[in-house]
């Protein structure tokens, strides 16, 4: 026998003896290593979509007059000094409350005057702050603001809270508070009114939830950038779930921070009344997202889609409407001021849940005498 050929013939004689134990590990391998390959080029993909995608665009301080106000340093919950301003009310009419505004990312104090302005007029105080970094509010080393919410700006609305509570205190007045959160802002406030029971109601606009929002664009570019369809559109909703979690730890741990689900400090919220706005032709955060927040949210909660608005442009698209009503709003929670029914009742149906039209189904156009 040729002693070359004596390797060949073991491994040929290994192999017919234990072709069920290979079989076993190969197929055990494929199954660990194919979901693995996966898995972190996804992990790869998102956390780059997490990190750099751009942030939507600011609305910019154009068509308003600034409120103006008496400027303020304060700290947030963890300490970090932060400029914010009070804005007095309408001094010919009473007090109705205190509204704390949270302003989207890359925005400041001043861009309240856009939304708040009505409600400063109709009797209520505003404070406007500016998240750390952004503004006249000091950064924080080694920490970088970006479009999600983390636990950062929640530390920040919590300390403007903290603050006026102390200065409606100061003035006999009681310690209750109206959030107003646009975007990211809105997500902070959310999660702040989970923590505090003085708050009495919530306004946002443009609100999302960090995970529920990455699982839709992990989804979207997946489409895009994956190589083999059939695997991309058969992953189970476990995947998706597990996908976002590994990419929030890395993020948490690259970022120095963490990034609280707004979805789950929403159904926590105890019944604290809210009022969800959003633009219809939002391409940033699609309208799914809200109606999400929606379902997740307590009574009494109510929702009004805005038609033709953009990300954070309802108040530019129907200001009258806006400002209709926000005031109504908080008129009913903050200030408790009655009304009657007939005044409610075009809030009341907004209460009633998102549908999505159902799809036509395609006919055939009819003949026409120039076609028979």
């Amino acid at each position: 026998m040729n002693p070359q050929g004596l390797p060949a013939t073991w491994v040929w004689d290994f192999v017919t003896h234990n072709w069920a134990l290979i079989s076993i590990v190969v197929t055990l391998t494929v199954l660990v290593l194919v979901p693995v390959m996966v898995v972190r080029k996804y992990r790869r993909l998102i956390f780059n979509l997490f990190a750099d995608t751009p942030p939507p665009v600011a609305m910019q301080p154009n068509g308003y007059v600034p409120a103006g106000g008496q400027e303020v340093d304060f700290r947030a919950f963890d300490g970090h000094r932060l400029r914010g301003m009070m804005i007095p009310h309408n001094p010919a009419l009473p007090p109705r409350g205190m509204i704390v505004f949270a302003h989207e990312f890359t925005s400041d104090a001043e861009s309240c005057a856009r939304y708040c302005r009505p409600l400063i007029d109709a009797g209520y105080d505003v404070f406007s702050f500016d998240f750390r970094g952004h503004g006249q509010s000091l950064g924080e080393e080694g920490y970088q603001p970006r479009q999600w919410p983390s636990d950062r700006e929640v530390n920040d609305i919590l300390g403007a809270i903290a603050y006026v509570e102390d200065c409606l205190e100061n003035t006999g007045r009681l310690r209750e508070v109206g959030l107003f959160g646009i975007s990211r802002g809105a997500g902070a406030a959310i999660i702040a009114a989970e923590a505090v029971s003085n708050v009495k109601a919530v306004v946002t606009d443009g609100a999302f939830s960090s995970d529920s929002t990455l699982e839709h664009l992990m989804k979207r570019w997946a489409s895009i950038f994956a190589k083999v369809r059939l695997v991309y559109e058969n992953h189970p909703p476990v995947f998706w779930r597990f996908l976002r979690w590994l990419v929030f730890r890395e993020c948490s741990r690259r970022f120095n921070c963490t990034y609280p689900s707004v979805r789950k400090a929403l159904a926590r919220m105890n019944g604290v009344p809210i009022l969800l706005i959003h633009g219809e032709r939002d391409s940033c955060i699609p309208v799914s997202q809200t109606q999400m927040l929606y379902d997740c949210a307590g009574e009494p909660k109510y929702v009004w889609i805005v038609p033709g608005a953009g990300h954070n442009q309802s108040v530019a698209v129907q200001p009258e409407e806006y400002t209709a009503k926000t005031l109504q709003f908080f008129d009913r929670y903050l200030a408790g001021v009655d009304a009657d029914a007939d005044r409610l009742l075009p809030l009341r149906r907004l209460t009633q849940p998102l549908t999505t039209p159902p799809r036509r189904a395609k006919t055939k156009a009819p003949a026409t005498s120039a076609s028979r």
